[in-house]
């Protein structure tokens, strides 16, 4: 017995010294290496090794995510630091520190992710690549996404996608949007990525996918039988066939017009733009089909369910245009979708309330003094946009569903943030608002519909927990 008590006894002093060395040397480090005027933002680290992050996936999966930062906002400030997923963090829920990180350079910050995301991405990801490389690519891709030669062709895509869909639903059985809406839209990215139609080998990279998204937020253990290790695998396949695709193309010679991403980034006379670039760049462009867009239809549907009046108006407005094409007898083209205001405004108030992306990560690269703070280099900062989205100061009433407060309002500050912002601001984004805005007109012009309860979950992603089902029955208005 009394050998026992001098194990236990042992052991928690050493541990102890262990703790209080930690903490001593992680001061000294800071102290020793930033000789400055301006102090960290107030905070805490946590916990040795872990921090915080246990606390902060534990509110990531309540239906009030954002409680981890409203808590230490509130006790520290709108910059506070942390110590999460391994890294020790300064969390800005400050909308003009947000803005200022994300307008940075990569001479000041460079993208942070996890180490599972990032082992799943590869070196050569658009996500993670720096300098010209990474402008390079930004400006091609982004270019295209906002030509009016693919907004056309998205539109004849995704109203045909969603037609064919809408004709298999029934009334007597429940159709879950979320479902319906990542079915939906994945084909019409990949159509848009690599020309792919509908088939065996649209079929083959959809349940691939499935196994590829699933590694991205695991534990970084890349082991036979992992789920990072399945991840790779998956995404291995995915980039086979792509590049089989890709270097197709190339022994062919380029087209004169591109029809494509994969054509757009074959035609460019940079060497750096390798097949296996292209390829793995094209499976990375895919994770918006599985997350952005579905997800955004997903959230409109259920903000709606809950909003009659908003749910009649936007109803109104897609019918009178509707009508008005019918007696032109002209059809709809992707400017008709994105001329309607209130439609807009529904889609911007579901992407504030949504917050479908809730932040970004970037590391510093060097000391930053911001707002009378600093940064210190090699830190992350997470610039958590929920915080600002939901914010009552910048709002009114944050949490209540309602698209008429962008009658008066700019979408443009820096306290609306769903993309992202910078030299990496989503270059889907007008995509992203096309593709909700065909869904919700063929939606509410064709069908009346009752939801099902369900409801949001935020982590890891943010996703409905039943996919959303409802209840549809065909209008008969004239």
């Amino acid at each position: 017995m009394d050998n026992l008590w001098i194990v236990l006894v042992t052991t928690l002093i050493l541990l102890s010294t262990v703790i209080l060395y930690l903490k001593f040397r992680s001061r000294t480090d800071i102290s020793s290496t930033h000789k400055r005027s301006s102090p960290l933002p107030l905070g805490t680290l946590g916990w040795p090794f872990i921090g915080e992050t246990i606390e902060f996936i534990s509110c990531a999966y309540s239906d009030h995510p954002e409680s981890f930062m409203d808590k230490r906002r509130l006790m520290y400030g709108k910059l506070f630091k942390s110590h999460i997923f391994g890294s020790r963090t300064i969390v800005s829920t400050d909308a003009e520190v947000s803005r200022f990180v994300l307008q940075s350079d990569c001479r000041v910050f460079v993208p942070s992710y996890p180490k599972s995301l990032t082992e799943l991405m590869g070196k050569s990801s658009i996500l993670l690549i720096n300098g010209s490389l990474q402008r390079r690519l930004h400006g091609l891709v982004g270019a295209f996404f906002k030509s009016s030669q693919l907004k056309a062709q998205i539109t004849r895509n995704m109203e045909k996608y969603v037609q064919e869909s809408m004709e298999k639903w029934r009334e007597d059985h429940p159709v879950h949007i979320q479902d319906e809406a990542k079915h939906i839209a994945f084909q019409v990215l990949v159509k848009a990525l690599i020309s792919l139609d509908p088939g065996q080998e649209i079929e083959f990279l959809k349940d691939e996918f499935q196994e590829f998204v699933s590694g991205l937020m695991s534990l970084p253990v890349n082991i036979p039988g992992s789920r990072l290790y399945r991840s790779l695998q998956a995404k291995k396949r995915m980039v086979k066939l792509v590049k089989k695709i890709i270097e197709g193309r190339m022994k062919k010679g380029h087209r004169t017009v591109a029809m494509d991403v994969a054509d757009i980034l074959l035609n460019d006379a940079s060497e750096q733009l390798t097949a296996d670039l292209i390829s793995e760049n094209i499976i990375d462009m895919m994770i918006p089909g599985e997350d952005s867009v579905p997800i955004l239809i997903t959230l409109a549907i259920k903000y709606l369910s809950g909003c009659s009046v908003a749910c009649q108006q936007l109803m109104e407005e897609n019918m009178n245009l509707k009508r008005v094409k019918a007696q032109s007898g002209e059809p709809l083209c992707w400017n008709d979708y994105l001329s309607l205001p209130f439609t807009q405004h529904v889609i911007t108030e579901t992407l504030r309330m949504g917050n479908i992306i809730t932040g970004v990560m970037r590391k510093a690269m060097k000391d930053v003094e911001i707002k009378g703070y600093l940064i210190p280099k090699g830190w992350c900062v997470f610039t958590y946009f929920r915080s600002v989205h939901l914010d009552e100061s910048h709002y009114d009433w944050p949490y209540q569903f309602n698209p008429w407060r962008w009658q008066d309002k700019d979408t443009s500050n820096c306290n609306f943030t769903p993309f992202g912002g910078g030299q990496r601001l989503c270059p889907g984004l007008d995509l992203a608002r096309l593709e909700a805005s065909i869904f919700l007109h063929h939606f509410v012009t064709q069908y009346r519909w009752v939801a099902e309860d369900d409801t949001v979950v935020n982590f890891p992603t943010v996703r409905m927990k039943r996919r959303m089902p409802v209840w549809v029955k065909k209008r008969r208005d004239p």
